[in-house]
Formats: C-alpha cells, sequence, structure tokens
C-alpha cells in the first residue's frame, strides 16, 4: 500500500521523466533517420564503354561477381569516357558507376563524383595498312612518317570517346588538324572490320590489351602498329599519360607479331561512381575490383591493381578505408544483405543509446533526489514549526502547533522509501518527537495569571 502511494504521489515527476526519455529517443530516431542511408538498391547501372571493348569486358566481370550478392548490375554501352563522364554527371541518367580514363575531368569539375581507385592501363593504340609503312621502316614514327596517311580515312573513335579527345589532342601537338584526313567516328570493333577489310585506311583506339579488337588486328595479315618514340615528350605535356612496351613477339611468336618492341602511351583507367552510391554497394565494387584487376598483365604486375591513385577524382572514404584495412568486419563474415542490414540497424542504434545511456545513468540521481525532497520538505515543514514555537511569547496557546505537528507526524508515518533510505525517515520521526517535546514543556510551563490565582488559593484557604 505504501508503495502504491508513493507512485501515486509521484506519478507527475514520474510522467514527466517518461515523456522527457521517449521525447529524447525520437529525437534521435529522427536524427538517425535522416542522416541514415537506406538499405542498398537491388539495381545499379554501369556506364562501360563500346561493346567488345575491355571495359564493356570488365563490366560483364563485374556483373556476374555483384549477381552473386543479389546485385542486378545493368551495363550501359557508350561512346566512351567522355560519353561516361557525362552520364555519371546527369542523375537523370540513372547511372551510378563508370569508368573514366585519367585526364577526363577533375575534382572541381566533377564534384558529385569519387574515384574508387585505378583498375587497368588503356593504351592508345595506332593500326595501319602496311601499305603505308615507310620503306625501310618498321612501322610509322614520327609526324614525317604520317604525312603518307594525309586524305587518308583514319578512325579517331566516335564523339564522346576518350581516344577522340586525345587522338585530337595528339595530333594539334604534331602540327596537325582535322583537314589532314577524313577523321571517322567508328567505334573500335568496327574500326577494326573496316580496318581489315581496307575501307579504312588507318585506327586510333583506346582500349585494353585485353580487348578482342585489339587481339584481332595485332595477328591480322596487312596492319602494323605503330610505335610512338617520343612518349617522353608527351608524358612531359600531359602528366597523366604513362608510357609502356608492347615487347616484340608477344602477340604471335611464331610469326614475330609485332615485329619489334612497340612505345605506347597509356592513361589509367579508374572506377568511379556518384558520391551517394550506398557505401555497402561501394565495397562490393571494391571486393569485385581486387579479383577482377589485381592479377598480372602485359602491361602491369600481380597487385598493382587496383590502387588508391588519386588522378583526377578524388578518392572515396570507402576506398580509402577498404585500401587501408579491407572489408569492413561484417561483411568479411556475413552475406552482403545481412551485413548491410546489421550495420543500418547498428547505425540507427548509435544516436539512440548514446541520449538513452546518459538519461537512464541520471535516473538513480533523480529517484534519490524525489525520496530526499519528499524527506525535506516535511523537514521544512518541522522547521517553520519550530521556528513559530519559538517567536511565541510567554502564555501564548500552543494548540494550534501540536495540531500542526501531528499532521506532520501522520504524513512521516505514510511516507514510504526504500530500505537503504529508512535511516533518514527514522531520523525525521526522532526530530517530530523531540519538538513535540519541547511544546510539551511549554505547555507546563506557569503564567502569571497562573500563579496569582495561586496566591488566591492558599489565602482563602
Amino acid at each position: 500500500m505504501h508503495m502504491l502511494d508513493y507512485f501515486h504521489e509521484h506519478r507527475s515527476h514520474l510522467r514527466i521523466l517518461v515523456i522527457a526519455i521517449a521525447l529524447a529517443v525520437i529525437a534521435a530516431l529522427w536524427v538517425a533517420i535522416a542522416a541514415l542511408r537506406p538499405m542498398p538498391p537491388l539495381t545499379v547501372v554501369m556506364a562501360t564503354g563500346p561493346e567488345g571493348s575491355a571495359a564493356h569486358e570488365f563490366g560483364k566481370r563485374y556483373r556476374d561477381i555483384l549477381a552473386r550478392a543479389g546485385i542486378d548490375l545493368q551495363m550501359l554501352p557508350t561512346a566512351g569516357a567522355l560519353d561516361n563522364l557525362a552520364r555519371l554527371k546527369d542523375p537523370r541518367s540513372k547511372v551510378d558507376i563508370g569508368f573514366l580514363q585519367s585526364g577526363t575531368t577533375s575534382g572541381k569539375e566533377s564534384p558529385g563524383l569519387e574515384s574508387l581507385g585505378t583498375v587497368f592501363y588503356e593504351p592508345l593504340w595506332f593500326f595501319y595498312r602496311d601499305v603505308y609503312r615507310d620503306k625501310g621502316s618498321s612501322g610509322l614514327r614520327g609526324s614525317s612518317r604520317l604525312e603518307s596517311l594525309r586524305g587518308r580515312k583514319i578512325s579517331i573513335g566516335p564523339e564522346g570517346s576518350g581516344s577522340r579527345e586525345l587522338t585530337l589532342k595528339l595530333l594539334a601537338l604534331n602540327g596537325i588538324d582535322q583537314r589532314f584526313s577524313e577523321l571517322l567516328p567508328l567505334m573500335p570493333q568496327e574500326a577494326g572490320e573496316k580496318l581489315i577489310r581496307g575501307e579504312i585506311d588507318a585506327a586510333f583506339m583506346m582500349t585494353s590489351w585485353d580487348a578482342p579488337v585489339v587481339q584481332r588486328l595485332l595477328i591480322a595479315k596487312g596492319i602494323e602498329l605503330a610505335s610512338f618514340p617520343r612518349t617522353d615528350a608527351y608524358i612531359a605535356l600531359y602528366p597523366y599519360l604513362n608510357k609502356v612496351v608492347l615487347p616484340e613477339g608477344v602477340a604471335d611468336l611464331a610469326k614475330n607479331r609485332p615485329s619489334s618492341n612497340v612505345l605506347l602511351f597509356a592513361p589509367k583507367v579508374s572506377l568511379v561512381v556518384r558520391k551517394d552510391l550506398h557505401s555497402a554497394l561501394q565495397y562490393l565494387l571494391l571486393e569485385a575490383a581486387e579479383q577482377i584487376h589485381s592479377g598480372p598483365g602485359i602491361f602491369q604486375k600481380a597487385g598493382q591493381f587496383p590502387a588508391a591513385e588519386s588522378i583526377d577524382l578524388p578518392i572515396g572514404d570507402e576506398a580509402r578505408h577498404f585500401y587501408k584495412s579491407g572489408r569492413p568486419f561484417l561483411q568479411r563474415y556475413l552475406p552482403f544483405w545481412l551485413a548491410a542490414l546489421i550495420g543500418r540497424l547498428l547505425v540507427l542504434l548509435i544516436p539512440v543509446v548514446g541520449v538513452l545511456y546518459p538519461l537512464l545513468r541520471g535516473v538513480p540521481a533523480l529517484y534519490i533526489w524525489l525520496i530526499q525532497r519528499r524527506i525535506f520538505r516535511l523537514y521544512g515543514e518541522l522547521r517553520f514549526l519550530e521556528h513559530d514555537l519559538e517567536s511565541r511569547k510567554a502564555g501564548q496557546g500552543t494548540g494550534d502547533l501540536n495540531e500542526r505537528l501531528d499532521r506532520l507526524e501522520e504524513k512521516a508515518n505514510h511516507v514510504w522509501v526504500p530500505l537503504y533510505y529508512a535511516q533518514m525517515l527514522y531520523t525525521l520521526r526522532m526530530h517530530i518527537t523531540l519538538v513535540r517535546e519541547r511544546l510539551q514543556k511549554r505547555e507546563k510551563v506557569p503564567t502569571v495569571a497562573d500563579s496569582v490565582m495561586a496566591d488566591k488559593l492558599r489565602t482563602a484557604s
């Protein structure tokens, strides 16, 4: 009964406490939900490059790996790097991922994008029909050798391709403008077919060694690969380029194709994502990149890619963490979706726990304050009663003080406190008894009227 009385008496305080905690939890949840990213989407779109290009072939491998985690990666063939960039920057395109060659953009020009690192080399290849080879030379070399192609049909890649952009820059460096030849906007696969059939005379294309069109042209009869002997000069002018060497005979040792070492320059290709792409998907892409690109290649050593290189765009936080510490703990031991769900719940609970912990730590202190406050309030009433008693003159009645003391004692007898605080209650009751004794002593002190009446009774007797 005492317990029920206590809670009944303090229900307003408890109600305020519960409301305060509930409001704090709701506020923490609201902040967490507002800042929390949703679960990873089921479908993402990757801008690759022309069909048949190395980027497009790599895209197929990314698609297979992400499918094992329940993610549908939709491949979007494009004209090339510049087309990829335009789609990544346009939120209406719904493109989330793409391959960009170095020298395509910058962090200032594309603030909504970030890099997951470089993943492979993409050399600029210049194939030509050997009928245009200079006599006594193993290939076309330098701007003077290009003169034999004046007025010819040359494919430099379609609008939006990285090969077209870089080829025009290099031709301009050699004093050659677009009036030099008929420059055709052909895709690499189409350009390769036309070059073999003799419908065009030469083709610039930017793709990797693994690209099917490169493999075919390297061994095609009547097709030669030009070397760029002044690669150091080009790299000095465009530092995002790299010099690579295609060894003599590497395509076909029996036929010694190519017939000599070929100097090429190659930008590195970065795997780029929109900054708002879910972090769990970024880790999944990085893991896929490690599986796809980490092996040795004709131009790269084992483990060289993927690499945390910030050439054009800054490396994202997830990528930086991946290269430093590997996959997140949950994704190492749990399926992708379960790890993403648990990670989301943890992010949601952190602010809630952060709010509840100090509140729950304060509950005992608040409880003690409520217990002590009830007893101290009775002490306050007792102190006022003592003050009234001390201010009463001799002969003034104390009946009202006795009534107040009785009511105070009744309250003290019905206050419930835990056993730990019972000593405080007993001390209060003891002090009430002491005040009552003072009242009783005050009532027994003879007044002046009482002394006069006693003298008259003694005289009469």
